[in-house]
């Protein structure tokens, strides 16, 4: 999930959408000969959903890790731990969902224990919510012999000036975390209410005009990170998703997984992708808002290298939502 970036307010030119469309039409013969790469980041672990109830969400969870297993994507999920309480106690049963995803052989790292954006609260506060945040994660993965190694900034924001930025990415790599940076952003999580509101509805036609939506939307904001890649690299990086753990991505991963293997992408681990050299730029983001590390370095380059036309949710979807705008 993220806040509003002025990069995402612009509507589709009429040559933008002719360059979308065109996407479509390309034989999968082209993009095979491609050698793409991502990783696939999966955050809000165990499950976001308003589907509330233990069942619900054993079954999403269930079957997104289905998808994944299926097409051999070696995933990493963020954990927030606030989700694995009931009544301010420990919740063997919700812990249960995420010891699925380390039987599915899937890494996990830490996603803060509430959420909560570190552009409205204090560092200390911050920091607390980090360390709150590893405490069940950390054991299940040393059940697993292995250690927890990723942090993922909640709504991307990772601090609005830079001595707060400087004091978190201090402490973050003082207990042994490596940020973990997203290059393909998306608007999944409001793909994700419209779908739970079409299902609380009872509205199956409107669900399925929703989910027929995400996976083509999906295709074309990855389009927008490849040119801009292109753009300010010169060349394609190694791409990082950022989607979530939600009950749309459960019915629909397989298809978004199948479009990814059709425009020549190959799945790799965040260990992998970070090997690219794109990484290794700075990023000097400071403002109220989470935005792509693509655009971070775009923008250190200069603005006018920032794309126009950033595909836009669908406005049905988009009103269904609720949310105002991406």
């Amino acid at each position: 999930m993220k806040l509003t970036t002025n990069f995402t307010k612009l509507k589709m030119s009429a040559l933008g959408a002719i360059i979308t469309m065109g996407l479509f039409f390309c034989p999968t013969a082209v993009f095979s000969q491609l050698k793409r790469t991502i990783a696939v980041t999966i955050d809000d672990l165990p499950v976001v959903t308003t589907r509330a109830d233990l069942k619900s969400r054993q079954e999403i969870t269930k079957k997104l890790l289905g998808h994944i297993t299926k097409a051999k994507v070696p995933a990493i999920g963020f954990v927030n731990e606030n989700k694995l309480y009931t009544d301010e106690k420990r919740d063997e049963k919700k812990v249960d969902l995420l010891r699925m995803w380390l039987a599915a052989g899937l890494e996990l790292g830490n996603h803060t224990f509430s959420h909560r954006s570190a552009d409205a609260i204090s560092v200390k506060e911050y920091t607390d919510d980090i360390l709150r945040g590893e405490v069940i994660t950390k054991e299940l993965l040393a059940e697993n012999g292995r250690k927890m190694r990723y942090f993922r900034h909640p709504f991307l924001q990772t601090g609005a000036d830079v001595q707060v930025k400087t004091a978190i990415y201090k402490f973050l790599e003082d207990h042994g975390y490596t940020v973990a940076p997203i290059t393909f952003d998306n608007a999944d999580y409001i793909f994700s209410r419209a779908y739970d509101i079409a299902f609380d509805r009872g509205d199956k036609k409107l669900m399925k005009r929703v989910g027929d939506a995400y996976v083509p939307y999906m295709e074309t904001k990855l389009e927008y990170w490849e040119r801009q890649s292109q753009r300010t690299l010169g060349r394609e990086m190694s791409q990082t998703l950022l989607i979530h753990a939600n009950f749309i991505n459960s019915d629909h991963f397989d298809d978004l997984a199948a479009m990814l293997k059709r425009r020549g992408y190959k799945f790799i681990t965040l260990d992998e992708a970070l090997k690219d050299e794109a990484y290794r730029l700075p990023d000097n983001f400071t403002r109220r808002a989470g935005i792509s590390w693509l655009h971070r370095w775009t923008l250190d380059k200069g603005k006018e290298l920032v794309l126009p036309n950033e595909p836009m949710v669908p406005e049905f979807v988009l009103k269904l939502s609720g949310f105002e705008s991406e």
